[in-house]
């Protein structure tokens, strides 16, 4: 009966609708993008306070947030009840025929709407109806475009992740967060609960995780990376009761989301430890910190260490009905581990390989544990070394090796990237973004992502749950911070995680998502307007550089001015690219008519011997840091502090070996060259450099440096005075650090090398 109820429907648009012959994203600006819609010319009349009639009482509970939506945004009432006739109405029905478990169908016409779909499905529909609603012909008024929609996510893990340790956020803001994931249908929030800065959940049987453990007594002011470190002074903190989280529980339920909540270990527990001191390898006095970064403080792999987990996560398992928690296991530093006489016993009695092997052990228990407790453990992908225990997931978040390798052993794997994942990244190059912890993330870069890697064959793949984006909060102090750095990103990354790849595409998700931007103001949000900024391109010519710019705003025009202060109404509309020789000052910005629709761009382009001269590149950087290729080293611009990434390139583990050709012999006296130090971010000032010169390009010998001026060198340059010699030929050899040492960020691993530009003079 209900099938036939739907197919109706579907007859009734073919015989009442012409369809359209173009989909028209700003008549049907849904996001994430359905994976079927087929527009069809008419519309509903929402004016007359439509009813909505539901096939059962059960199915009102997935209504509640659309009905609160509905009524704040465009102030509309709708009706519960039956209809006695022929009434327009808006008719839900429970049917999961043919449908997966999150999908829905959706019929509109002009004599009414019906949704059928599972429960989940009916709330996503519901949605969906809502980012549908558009203003009506007449003032006041509103109307639904007519379609119809067949739709179901891509991934059954759609998540978005946030850090309370290192910032507290209430209850409420919580909520919020969940209602912003329930928009954009995501259903996966991962609660980042503990860390070295604050332990944020209430534990029964060890009240001093909170009464100490919750609260630092200052922070860190400015950027990790900035010497010397500074403190406001001000004592910091917060939790949540138990109760606190069985509402939010509640509240994240009647959205069809499932929360995972995060408990780290056995490193990030300096909370933990200033609490109960008698859980770290050596007897000395902890605190909860008040700075970022990784602490060579670490839980012991103590029978003591592990009775005190397991009623902990006890507790924790009792309250969350997830079938996932997270036990972070990433970023555990071994110093501690490799001087206790206890961990070396524990290595040699359990045959273990050295310190990774002690920390598989580690984990391997814990994982055992919460499977006596009918819970699955997932953690980052450090949690992979030295082996991991059948059942437990990976998050891949050091790219996406850790994730191949899981899936190819039969883990499932949530794929979460920096590279496209950490909303914590700056997204815009404007020097007016608010302090970010660095890297550069915009929304285009998001949008871009697939989480299945082309590797895996068809088998591997069916391990990959889904994508997650991650909001760590060093550098958010506030909830309308929060706000900024999900917004718009979040809808970019629903669409990678909802819709199937082959039909997404990027421009018309922006059209889409400038439709949104209008639900974000009626709800105050606090929003990045950077899709709308200026794209800058260069291309490279004999005479220097084309200077080209663009934006994906689909209003107004790019005005600029060169070599001024900042653009006026009257300036110079931009028709096509800038040549620039070195030394240009260029400033630009998108107008409106008189209204500024986002950030300028303001550039300043060092003059040197080397602007805008070839670059070859013995080996090529990360494919995550090459934006521009070789040319961004003598583009003349010096990468910002903190860092983004379109300005410099990166390697990892490898020297760079650039050699410039300045396109005619030339005197030379002296190199400086762009480097960056954020071992927060794993990048370190170079080991050594090298300078060599050549006038033939074949036969290259060592620069004699001057003794006549001294060397110099900063975490941000390093300046090497020469003997003024001929040369057309330089070749800069830039030698990283090998290995990033213990106690700080990526222990262990290679060390990032990042540079901005070489100057020759």
């Amino acid at each position: 009966m209900k099938t036939t109820l739907r197919l109706l429907s579907m007859c009734v648009l073919l015989l009442s609708a012409n369809v359209h012959a173009q989909y028209n994203p700003q008549r049907y600006p849904v996001i994430p993008k359905p994976q079927t819609l087929l527009p069809f010319s008419g519309n509903f009349d929402l004016s007359s306070n439509a009813a909505i009639v539901v096939e059962h009482k059960s199915l009102k509970k997935e209504c509640h947030l659309f009905l609160r939506q509905a009524q704040e945004l465009f102030n509309l009432r709708f009706n519960f009840g039956k209809i006695s006739g022929n009434e327009p109405c808006i008719f839900i029905s429970y049917d999961s025929t043919g449908l997966p478990p999150e999908g829905y169908e959706l019929y509109i016409n002009r004599d009414g709407v019906n949704l059928y779909g599972t429960k989940a499905g009916i709330f996503y529909g519901l949605q969906t109806i809502l980012q549908l609603i558009q203003p009506g012909e007449r003032a006041g008024t509103f109307m639904l475009p007519s379609c119809s929609i067949i739709d179901y996510p891509r991934f059954t893990w759609r998540g978005m992740h946030l850090d309370v340790a290192r910032h507290f956020f209430t209850k409420e803001e919580v909520k919020s967060y969940l209602r912003y994931m329930a928009m954009y249908k995501m259903n996966t929030f991962h609660w980042h609960l503990t860390d070295d800065q604050g332990w944020r959940i209430e534990i029964k049987k060890y009240p001093r995780l909170t009464s100490v453990g919750a609260w630092r007594k200052q922070t860190l002011i400015g950027h990790f990376s900035e010497e010397p470190d500074r403190y406001d002074g001000i004592p910091y903190g917060g939790f949540y009761t138990q109760n606190e989280i069985r509402e939010v529980i509640r509240y994240a339920d009647s959205l069809h989301i499932t929360i995972v909540p995060e408990i780290e270990m056995p490193g990030h527990a300096s909370a933990m430890l200033a609490a109960y001191p008698h859980l770290g390898n050596f007897d000395v006095k902890y605190e909860v910190q008040g700075t970022w970064g990784v602490f060579n403080e670490v839980l012991s792999p103590s029978d003591t260490t592990f009775e005190f987990l397991e009623n902990v996560l006890t507790e924790v398992a009792a309250l969350f009905p997830g079938k996932y928690i997270h036990i972070g296991g990433d970023e555990c530093p071994k110093t501690e581990w490799e001087n206790s006489m206890f961990c070396q016993n524990q290595i040699r009695k359990f045959a273990l390989d050295g310190e990774k092997g002690l920390q598989s052990w580690f984990i391997t228990r814990i994982v055992k544990f919460l499977d006596s407790k009918g819970k699955k453990a997932i953690g980052w992908d450090e949690i992979l070394e030295g082996g991991l225990a059948k059942g437990a997931a990976v998050m891949s978040w050091r790219g996406e090796e850790g994730g191949i390798a899981a899936a190819k052993a039969g883990h499932n794997v949530v794929m979460t990237p920096g590279s496209h994942c950490y909303f914590d990244y700056y997204q815009s190059q404007n020097p007016g973004e608010p302090l970010a912890i660095g890297g550069y993330l915009p929304v285009e870069k998001v949008y871009s992502y697939n989480p299945v890697p082309q590797v895996l064959n068809a088998d591997e793949r069916r391990f990959i749950l889904g994508v997650q984006a991650n909001l760590w909060t060093e550098y958010i102090p506030d909830f309308r911070q929060v706000q900024y750095m999900i917004f718009p990103r979040m809808c970019a990354l629903s669409e990678v995680a909802w819709t199937r790849s082959e039909i997404k595409s990027y421009q018309p998700f922006v059209g889409r998502l400038t439709a949104h931007m209008n639900t974000f103001d009626r709800m105050k949000i606090n929003y990045s307007k950077s899709i709308f900024e200026i794209i800058p391109r260069f291309e490279k010519t004999e005479e220097g550089f084309l200077l080209h710019l663009s934006t994906y705003s689909p209003l107004g025009e790019i005005k600029y001015n060169l070599n001024g202060d900042s653009v006026q109404h009257t300036d110079a509309v931009y028709t096509g690219p800038i040549l620039l020789k070195g030394g240009e000052s260029v400033s630009a910005v998108v107008l409106n008519g008189m209204q500024r629709l986002s950030p300028g761009y303001a550039q300043k382009f060092k003059s040197h011997q080397a602007f805008g001269k070839s670059v070859t590149l013995k080996k090529a950087p990360s494919p995550n840091y090459n934006t521009g290729g070789a040319a961004t080293l003598t583009d003349g611009i010096i990468g910002r502090r903190p860092w983004t990434g379109a300005q410099w390139l990166g390697w990892w583990g490898d020297t760079c070996i650039a050699t410039i050709d300045l396109g005619k012999e030339s005197t030379i006296g002296f190199v400086e060259i762009s480097v960056l130090h954020d071992p927060g971010s794993w990048i370190y000032f170079p080991k050594d450099f090298q300078i060599e010169v050549s006038t033939d390009g074949q036969n290259f010998v060592k620069a004699e440096q001057s003794k006549r001026q001294p060397e110099y060198a900063s975490l941000q340059k390093r300046g090497i005075p020469l003997v003024r010699t001929q040369a057309r030929f330089v070749r800069v050899t830039i030698i990283p650090e090998n290995e990033i040492p213990e106690g700080q960020p990526g222990a262990g691993h290679p060390a990032w090398l990042f540079v901005s530009e070489i100057e020759v003079l």
